[in-house]
């Protein structure tokens, strides 16, 4: 007998719905980053993309515990000198929730392009409703 190793011609992808409302940004994070990697599965395969489909909702609704609203900072930086912006993460939360949670989840993911490739399957909505009734997601029981 010889093990199972995923491919492109045999993994079947779900979609699931992860609800933020009231739980921490970072937990959700962790689970759809679990989902989207596949590690949930018996078939998983670290070399493949064998993960699932997530839409995580209201994301604005997702809490930073502690002091991270007031401490943590989104940072980018243009490559130019004094290029660098700094927004707080309570000006983020409250103006853009879904770039939040989708930072979390791209800081959990691998660093190549299996990890790109897995990114793309992450949908991040603001409140409770989506576009993707048509793909019948299920609900992930935590």
């Amino acid at each position: 007998m010889s093990t199972f190793m995923a491919n492109k011609g045999n993994i079947q992808r779900t979609w699931y719905i992860l609800d933020a409302a009231g739980k921490p940004l970072g937990r959700t994070a962790a689970t759809a980053a679990a989902l989207l990697r596949g590690k949930h599965k018996p078939t998983y395969t670290p070399h493949v993309d064998c993960g699932d489909f997530v839409i995580v909702l209201n994301a604005d609704k997702a809490v930073l515990t502690g002091k991270k609203l007031i401490q943590k900072y989104y940072r980018t930086h243009s490559g130019y000198a004094g290029g660098l912006k700094e927004t707080q993460y309570k000006t983020l939360m409250n103006t853009r929730p879904e770039l939040a949670m989708s930072l979390a989840v791209k800081g959990m993911l691998g660093k190549n392009s299996l990890g790109r490739a897995q990114l793309r399957r992450l949908k991040v909505f603001k409140g409770t409703e989506h576009k993707h009734a048509a793909q019948q997601p299920v609900a992930w029981a935590e």
